[in-house]
């Protein structure tokens, strides 16, 4: 397993940042981090606005300095017992399984990658990243002794499959995803635009509640993008669902390809849907492609919560029509 430091709550550098002595980007820069350095995350101060998100003055504390939370994912390192033989369940063998540590080393298991943004990494960056969501149908004892999973996406991928540590996966079971108070009829999901909020109703009372990431606003280069708008409306409904999916979109120049994205719960045309997040830590400002980007335990309640339920193996579930589904009202209001 790759080293990471002991620490009971880290984070994952999510860009090349400048490591500074104070929670300002005017402050005396002490180091430069890369890509997935991981860091001991002491604690989170308020400090100055980052330019680039300019309502976010949250800061990670670490024991050599500061960097803007926005940019940092927050991530235990949580090894786990490897299983010896992966469940069957009917007439097939699998389980899914997140990733519990900063993140794992995937081995291709083919010659070549199929997935678009893979052909252009070295083979020691195929990463699998904490709280991903994979389905593993395999495993194998190496050379050295140690167990290795295989690692795919039954949803959406390319098909490429891996060999990964088998200790850096934690199995989900059925119980694990028990739908939540499933006998409640009237459930409903009030996604606040303006406020970048989300709030989980059974009737009238308020039974969850989170921060998001809407559909952004600008560009990199600061241009009003009216495509990523998240779409308004009172009548959208939870039609399809999935455990884990592969997504991508967009064109060459500004699109995106995100492996084992989890806990996906589609509402909208074009696939926009409330779905965990690995890839930014800036919940309350509008980030996405047009979905409502959550934290991973956000989007764990919310897929568990809402109907339809879906079945294990499958890990997908698709309905036409307005039965057993959950209303979902995308507002702006101040």
């Amino acid at each position: 397993m790759q080293e990471f430091p002991q620490a009971k709550r880290l984070g994952r550098v999510l860009a090349k940042l400048d490591l500074k002595s104070k929670p300002s980007l005017d402050s005396e820069s002490v180091g430069v981090l890369y890509d997935d350095a991981i860091v001991v995350w002491d604690r989170e101060v308020m400090g100055d606005p980052f330019p680039m998100y300019p309502t976010n003055r949250r800061w990670v504390e670490t024991p050599d300095g500061y960097l803007p939370a926005p940019l940092v994912q927050p991530v235990l390192n949580l090894p786990n017992q490897p299983l010896d033989q992966i469940p069957v369940t009917g007439d097939e063998k699998g389980m899914w399984a997140e990733v519990t540590v900063p993140y794992v080393i995937g081995y291709l298991d083919a010659k070549a990658p199929s997935s678009p943004i893979l052909k252009d990494l070295p083979p020691d960056r195929y990463r699998l990243y904490y709280s991903q969501v994979y389905w593993i149908d395999d495993v194998q004892v190496n050379s050295a002794g140690t167990k290795l999973y295989r690692v795919g996406e039954k949803h959406g991928s390319y098909g490429d499959v891996f060999w990964a540590l088998a200790e850096g996966f934690r199995p989900i079971y059925e119980d694990d995803i028990k739908p939540i108070h499933p006998d409640v009829e009237d459930k409903k999901v009030v996604i606040n635009l303006t406020k970048q909020t989300l709030s989980c109703y059974e009737g009238n009372q308020e039974v969850y509640f989170c921060r998001i990431s809407s559909g952004a606003k600008y560009d990199a280069y600061g241009n009003v993008v009216d495509k990523w708008a998240t779409p308004l409306g009172e009548n959208h409904v939870i039609n399809r669902k999935f455990l884990s999916l592969h997504m991508a979109g967009g064109s060459a120049a500004s699109g995106y390809e995100l492996f084992g994205v989890a806990w996906v719960s589609i509402f909208a045309s074009g696939g926009v849907a409330i779905h965990s997040t690995y890839w930014h830590n800036n919940y309350g400002e509008p980030m996405s492609h047009g979905c409502v980007n959550v934290n991973p335990e956000d989007a764990r309640f919310i897929y568990r919560w809402s109907k339809p339920f879906v079945p294990y193996m499958e890990g997908k579930k698709e309905v036409m029509g307005y039965e057993n589904v959950t209303k979902v009202s995308v507002i702006e209001m101040v």
